[in-house]
């Protein structure tokens, strides 16, 4: 089967702690294959694709690994490091907690994208604007670099106001995360997802 072009460059930031998981969850199993395996699956017909992990950590074939530049900062300081070595344009930023992001839901929000935007983010039913399972500019890399210099760590605050294109009415089944055992154990199959 072909796979489905996405005009963009992946990132997939899998370098946290998993402390609420209590082991690494980009290596737990779901459904015969790990949670790294999902997300990259999702992301597999982007241009480029980015793994921001510690070297020797994983082994996705195809994927470029590159460390994160501030490791234990946080999500924010993922996207810095995938803003860094992607190519210019658009990024697909998530993480491994996110196994039911497929090429439906990054071509939804890669067609919501506008010439003045710098994100586009889906809208969660009662969650409002997803940050993680986003789009990013690459453009946006200089303005993230001060937040993180000035001891900032939320990623909803990456794209600053009225540059974040919003795209609701996604299937709640794309925002399943993984978190903890018992929301692995609680995941909908990715079929029933979508």
């Amino acid at each position: 089967m072909p796979v489905d072009v996405l005009p963009a460059t992946a990132a997939i930031t899998a370098g946290g702690q998993s402390s609420r998981f209590g082991s690494d969850k980009a290596l737990a199993y779901w459904q015969g294959r790990t949670l790294l395996d999902h997300v990259a699956a999702g992301l597999a017909g982007c241009e480029r694709r980015l793994l921001l992990a510690p070297r020797g950590r994983y082994s996705l074939p195809g994927w470029e690994i590159w460390p994160d530049a501030r490791p234990g900062e946080g999500p924010l300081a993922g996207l810095e490091t995938a803003l860094t070595h992607a190519s210019p344009g658009w990024v697909a930023f998530t993480g491994v907690d996110n196994p039911a992001l497929s090429p439906e839901y990054w071509h939804a929000l890669l067609a919501a994208r506008r010439p003045n935007a710098r994100s586009v983010q889906a809208v969660h039913p009662e969650r409002g604007p997803q940050p993680l399972g986003a789009l990013y500019h690459t453009d946006l890399l200089p303005h993230v670099t001060a937040l993180l210099d000035a001891g900032e760590r939320r990623l909803r605050l990456a794209a600053p106001a009225g540059q974040t294109v919003l795209v609701p009415g996604l299937s709640p089944g794309f925002f399943q995360n993984v978190n903890r055992p018992a929301d692995l154990a609680g995941l909908s199959g990715i079929s029933e997802a979508n």
